[in-house]
């Protein structure tokens, strides 16, 4: 039984790790979070803390001696992140330096959440190699994160993430879906932006791959995206239809026409080739869509592709 150390519990993608390992039943769970303050049960243990507290942070990751690590806590809101630098800079560059350390001292294996956002969004479906070129101060986050990782952990893994579909499966999470069907029942207007391009993935998939590039020998930067290359009010309107309301109540925008915003991706989309070639999930992640869809409440399993 290998111990798995999860930050950013509560959220929406680390909801979906932890969920997933528990069924594993490869793992013992360590979720580390700001708020919740869950029961603990067989394998599970939730410890709530500031991880910005280096010292506690070096004492719970010295109990535990993680096997692998999924660092998903950060500051995501890119216009929050502008206006609040400091507290940018300290969560999603210091708090992932003293994992990155923590995790050389000992060899365990760090998988860092980055995003797609990491790139000017100047030409989309971004490799691998593609350079990284930050248009606001969240990116520029990320992008030191990323760094920071890459140099100081041998089993270091950067995962960048496109938009992430689905509904929360433990705690409330941040699921842009959730928040959008709660209006649409209400036949209120979701406004989307029509010039951001994404390559969208479902929650369950990623952490599905979380738990194999924690559990296996792949190291360096992959990216975990869908096949689907798609601007967000599109998406937006074919989800809306799937779930039985009509297009018309969700209203194009460009998030760059937007007075006080910071500067936004236009195309932030991502290839996943080599995803589909390095995992496992992506393998199968295709045949997985055929069988979803996003009108079910059920947890989806579209893989690899957008459905």
């Amino acid at each position: 039984m290998k111990n798995l150390l999860v930050t950013g519990y509560g959220g929406f993608v680390a909801g979906s790790v932890v969920w997933q390992a528990l069924r594993d039943r490869n793992w013992n769970v360590y979720a580390l979070s700001l708020t919740e303050n869950s029961e603990e049960k067989e394998r599970f243990h939730c410890i709530q803390f500031d991880l910005c507290d280096a010292a506690k942070l070096k004492e719970v990751f010295c109990a535990v001696r993680p096997d692998a690590v999924v660092h998903t806590a950060a500051l995501a809101d890119i216009d929050y992140c502008q206006n609040n630098q400091d507290a940018a800079e300290k969560i999603n560059v210091g708090v992932t330096r003293e994992l990155a350390q923590l995790c050389s001292n000992v060899d365990s294996k760090l998988i860092v959440c980055s995003t797609d956002t990491v790139f000017d969004g100047g030409k989309g479906m971004y490799t691998e190699d593609d350079q990284p070129h930050a248009l606001n101060f969240y990116a520029d986050t990320k992008i030191r994160a990323e760094q920071i990782v890459r140099s100081t952990v041998a089993r270091g893994v950067v995962t960048r993430l496109s938009l992430v579909m689905g509904l929360p499966v433990l705690g409330a999470g941040n699921s842009f879906l959730a928040k959008m069907f709660d209006s649409l029942k209400k036949g209120d207007q979701v406004k989307f932006p029509a010039n951001e391009i994404r390559t969208p993935m479902d929650v369950i998939t990623i952490g599905r791959a979380f738990l194999e590039i924690a559990a296996g020998d792949f190291v360096g930067t992959i990216h975990l995206a869908g096949s689907t290359r798609i601007n967000r009010y599109e998406m937006a309107c074919q989800i809306a239809e799937k779930l039985g309301f009509s297009r018309d109540l969700v209203v194009s925008t460009d998030s760059n026409a937007t007075p006080g915003r910071a500067p936004q991706h236009n195309d932030a989309s991502l290839y996943n080739s080599k995803a589909k070639n390095v995992l496992a999930v992506g393998a199968t992640g295709e045949r997985a869509a055929e069988r979803s869809s996003v009108s079910r409440q059920a947890r989806p399993a579209s893989g690899l592709i957008y459905s």
